[in-house]
This record gives structure tokens, C-alpha cells and sequence, in this order.
């Protein structure tokens, strides 16, 4: 795929609706490439599966994994004035859900607009207009004035995703991206991209990609897939949060244009460090510009998948993204570049004898 291409790719998937558990419209907007690129399979949780075309069945298998799920919320009730009680899907902060659009699925299957609304300052006693905004005390109005509005003519009901309503743009100037859920709608175009780079391409070993859902709300769908493809080793794809406009200049780790970040520890997975330091030296040597954090808290689908069988070394390419579990995030095209650079290297390098030494 030429930038263009991959692109249209990153806008499709990007502005697809995905709550966890919803991932539907992202699964049908990646098949079309996935299915150029080898065997597709889709389970019962919406996992998708690619099995690389040429893969012999054989060799040791690597698991490139990114989740096609995104931050949301899910209609919890529906209230007398017809505004909706939300529930969160995945790590939101208060202060940052108020006042922006959404979208919510209907009974039709449309995904209809609304805002996010708490009480106006006008109606607040001045002790509570300084206190900490609740999640719990923010409704989502689309507009209906009853509760048998919401239900009859807007179609509402509960138990429906919530998503943010914002579309991807590119400025060709800056070289910068900016939209939704680029964690980890990134990620999956990387790993799409990362497969058509090397389509035809002999290689040593099997790869078989998983598009997984639910890891926003605790891993869920890579501990079905790994359980699935069984990997001997793997590479997750992540759009991680970019610390350059909120850290101390000697802790920034993770910077828009800097190249992808390879994490060395989160809260969920210590690297296997051979693994990460042949990823790094080999980056180094290559000339493709990596950083590497330290990372007190966070996760991605590397704690299910380097938990499964009897341990997999399993690394971590992230792409920065500002802003990452908000409404809208921002990344420099070249990270995704560099980490796909950095990906193919590792599976053109990558063999049986390779893999045992991790």
C-alpha cells in the first residue's frame, strides 16, 4: 500500500464505530484489504483472524496482534426527560467527556447523534460548581423531550454503544493525522500494512494476524486469540499515549514524530528482554528511529498474549498518539512508517533458531 492507500485504510478504520463488544463496522471496514493478504476468519467475538499466504504450517508461528476496539460508553438507562444515562467502556476522565458530540446506536442500527451534558453552572450551588465532575452525573441528549420519545421516535434503547462522533483528517504540510480512536485503529492499519509489505515475500517463519476485540476493557479478545493461533513469539501493535505535551523534558518517551515507542515494562507485562533488545539494536542499526519507555502503568493485549501456552517473548511497537482515550488524538504519519519498517525487519529476520534464543 502506497501512503495514499494506507491513508483511506486509517480513515475507514478510524472512523468506524467500535465500543468494546461492538466492533462490527471496524471487522467490515479492514476485510477488504485482510482478504487480499491470506486467509481471513472471524470468530464469535469478532476477532479477526489473517493467515499469511505462504505460511506452511511448519515453522514457528509469530502473532502480530492490534485491537479494533476504542474507548465508548453503552446506554445504561433511559431517563423520564429523555435524556440517557451512559455507562464507561474503557479509562475515560470526567473532565474530558462533557460537551463534545457522540453517536448511539438505534434499534435500526443507525448511529444517531447526541451531546454529552451535566448541569449548567446556572443551576449548580456555588459549593458544587468547584467540585470534581462524576461520570456518573454526565447523561448523553439526543434531543428527546420524554422517555417514550426516546424509545418511540428516536429509536433509543438500552443497552446500545455510544461513540465518539469526530472524522479523520490528514494535512499533507505537517504530515499530521487527527481523529478517533487511533488507539488502536493504528495499530490495526499498521499490522494490515506491515502484511502487504511483505506479501510474496519469502520469510522463515508463519504469521498470523489477529485483529482482536474487547482490550479496552481488560484484554478479552487476545486471550481468545492466542489461545487460537498459539504463537511462538509476537508483536502487538498499540496506540499509546504520547507524554511530550504533559511530561518533564527528561521523562518524554513517548513523542509524536520521534519514531515508534517500544516499552520496556507496564503494569501488565515486563518485555522479555532479549526479544526487546534484538527489536532495539536491530532498529539501531537499521537506522530507524525507536524510543524506549518505562512505564508505570497502562496495558495492552501483550499481558494476555505473553501470558498463553508456556510463556511468549512478546514486544510492544506503539504509536504515539496525543490525547490517546479522548475524543481526539493526533500522530505523525512517519511513526506508523517507522514502526511498520520496523516490524517487516524483524519478520525477514526472524527464524526458529532466532526465535529459541529469546
Amino acid at each position: 500500500m502506497d501512503q495514499k492507500q494506507t491513508l483511506e485504510l486509517i480513515a475507514a478504520v478510524s472512523n468506524a464505530p467500535g465500543a468494546p463488544g461492538f466492533e462490527d463496522a471496524v471487522v467490515d471496514a479492514m476485510l477488504p484489504c485482510a482478504q487480499r493478504l491470506g486467509e481471513t476468519e472471524v470468530d464469535h467475538m469478532r476477532n479477526l483472524y489473517i493467515r499469511r499466504r505462504g505460511n506452511t504450517g511448519s515453522r514457528p508461528v509469530v502473532q502480530l496482534d492490534a485491537h479494533s476496539d476504542e474507548v465508548a460508553f453503552m446506554v445504561q438507562a433511559i431517563r423520564p426527560d429523555g435524556t440517557l444515562s451512559i455507562l464507561p467502556l474503557g479509562g475515560w476522565v470526567a473532565h474530558n467527556v462533557p460537551a463534545h458530540k457522540f453517536r448511539v446506536r438505534n434499534r435500526n442500527g443507525e448511529y444517531i447523534p447526541g451531546i454529552t451534558a451535566s448541569t449548567p453552572p446556572h443551576f449548580l450551588p456555588a459549593q458544587q460548581r468547584s467540585a470534581p465532575l462524576e461520570l456518573s452525573s454526565i447523561t448523553l441528549d439526543v434531543g428527546a423531550v420524554s422517555l417514550e420519545e426516546a424509545v418511540e421516535v428516536f429509536g433509543v434503547r438500552v443497552g446500545e454503544p455510544v461513540v465518539p462522533d469526530v472524522e479523520f483528517t490528514y494535512s499533507h504540510r505537517t504530515g499530521l493525522m487527527m481523529g478517533k480512536a487511533f488507539d488502536c485503529r493504528l495499530g490495526c492499519a499498521a499490522l494490515l500494512k506491515t502484511l502487504d509489505d511483505l506479501d510474496g515475500q519469502a520469510l522463515n517463519v508463519d504469521v498470523v494476524a489477529a485483529c482482536s476485540t474487547q482490550e479496552e476493557v481488560g484484554t478479552r479478545g487476545a486471550a481468545a486469540t492466542a489461545r487460537t493461533i498459539r504463537p511462538d513469539i509476537a508483536i502487538v501493535f498499540e496506540g499509546c499515549p504520547a507524554d511530550d505535551t504533559c511530561a518533564a523534558p527528561h521523562l518524554v518517551q513517548t513523542a509524536i514524530r520521534r519514531g515508534p515507542m517500544l516499552r520496556h515494562i507496564d503494569a501488565r507485562m515486563i518485555t522479555n528482554p532479549r526479544w526487546q533488545r534484538y527489536a532495539l539494536d536491530l532498529a539501531e542499526t537499521l537506522g530507524i528511529p525507536v524510543q524506549e519507555a518505562v512505564r508505570a502503568a497502562g496495558g495492552t493485549n501483550g499481558a494476555a498474549i505473553h501470558l498463553s501456552g508456556q510463556g511468549v517473548p512478546t514486544i510492544v511497537i506503539g504509536i504515539p498518539v496525543r490525547y490517546a482515550h479522548t475524543h481526539y488524538g493526533i500522530s505523525a504519519y512517519s511513526d506508523l512508517e517507522n514502526g511498520v519498517a520496523l516490524a517487516r525487519e524483524l519478520l525477514v529476520r526472524l527464524d526458529a533458531d532466532t526465535i529459541s534464543g529469546f
